[in-house]
């Protein structure tokens, strides 16, 4: 993975880079991401464009809850949690749909990820599932209650103790009582 920013640092002319893009050898991923052809391909071009172009960003809602296999949802767009007040990023053609969130909800749970061999960024399985419950309005519950279903099986030992703290950060924890009850 090469950025125009990091090839124009090491001596490289963008026209260099357009020209080995027109050529064939260099594809470009993102808006100023380019990665050789030869290269093998990626698992998840989308994550590995948003990885590189939002650093700030953490993927949260049912993306997070792809990545950590909690879910049968596919996702049609990437879920992203940017710091409230934050600018819209401009990744391209990626399907992206943003959430502002505010402190310390939004530095709370985050954990670092490897997509493709490019470092990311993603809330925490039990933190995921709290963030369902808040959002269940906008991807609907039955996808909370499935991801927190999926998550009593995967788990030898769910933690509870973080489930309850991040309903409580989101205030959703009234709401979680009786799916907790119930399936764990």
């Amino acid at each position: 993975m090469l950025r125009t920013t990091e090839a124009i640092r090491r001596g490289i002319h963008p026209r260099d880079l357009y020209s080995l893009r027109d050529r064939g050898e260099l594809e470009e991923v993102a808006r100023g991401v380019y990665r050789l052809v030869s290269a093998p391909p990626l698992t998840s071009p989308d994550l590995v464009a948003v990885a590189l172009r939002v650093p700030k960003g953490v993927v949260c809602l049912i993306s997070a809850l792809a990545q950590h296999r909690l879910t049968k949802e596919i996702p049609h767009a990437i879920d992203l949690a940017l710091p409230s007040h934050s600018q819209l990023p401009r990744i391209g053609a990626v399907p992206l749909r943003v959430f502002w969130y505010a402190e310390p909800s939004y530095s709370a749970g985050v954990e670092d990820f490897l997509v493709d061999r490019v470092p990311g960024r993603r809330y925490s399985a039990e933190k995921t599932i709290a963030d369902c419950f808040k959002y269940r309005n906008k991807i609907g519950l039955d996808v909370a209650i499935e991801g927190l279903r999926t998550y009593r099986e995967r788990k030898r030992r769910p933690d509870i103790k973080a489930l309850t703290h991040f309903a409580e950060m989101d205030k959703v924890l009234r709401v979680m009582q009786p799916y907790l009850e119930a399936i764990l």
